[in-house]
């Protein structure tokens, strides 16, 4: 049973992929590796992902799972990839305490690798803004 830990709650959670730490040390760089199981979070502006516009799908960089459609992707203005709507089933969420405040993580619903937060405040029609860490997601063009 793989264990997702989420900023100071414990869930455990099946994932189809698992991998140990060493095996995902393998096919993940340190920056994937940091954020998707250390649950880190890339510096604002860094992710070239923040500036795709193409037709496609975003996909986890950890399994290669389609996460996200380009069509649902948004500017924030936060510096990091945001959509709007994932994929049905691409992702799960986990509730996150850490840095003094309470917050929805996003993790891969396959690997249970971190991708992100979600917040109430993004566009219609769903008024949610999947905040991603580009680091976390491949693109997939159409």
């Amino acid at each position: 049973m793989a264990r997702l830990f989420g900023g100071g709650t414990q869930t455990e959670e099946t994932f189809k992929v698992q991998r140990t730490e060493d095996e995902w040390k393998q096919v993940l760089n340190p920056p994937q590796f940091q954020v998707m199981r250390k649950h880190g979070t890339e510096r604002a502006g860094t992710s070239p992902l923040n500036a795709e516009k193409r037709s496609g799908t975003f996909i986890c960089a950890g399994c290669e799972q389609a996460l996200f459609d380009a069509g649902t992707k948004f500017e924030s203005g936060t510096g990091w990839p945001s959509f709007w709507d994932p994929l049905e089933g691409a992702i799960a969420t986990t509730e996150d305490r850490g840095f003094f405040m309470t917050r929805t993580e996003v993790h891969c619903a396959n690997c249970g690798g971190h991708l992100g937060h979600v917040f109430p405040d993004g566009p219609r029609p769903t008024g949610q803004r999947y905040c991603m860490n580009g680091v976390a997601m491949k693109f997939k063009p159409a």
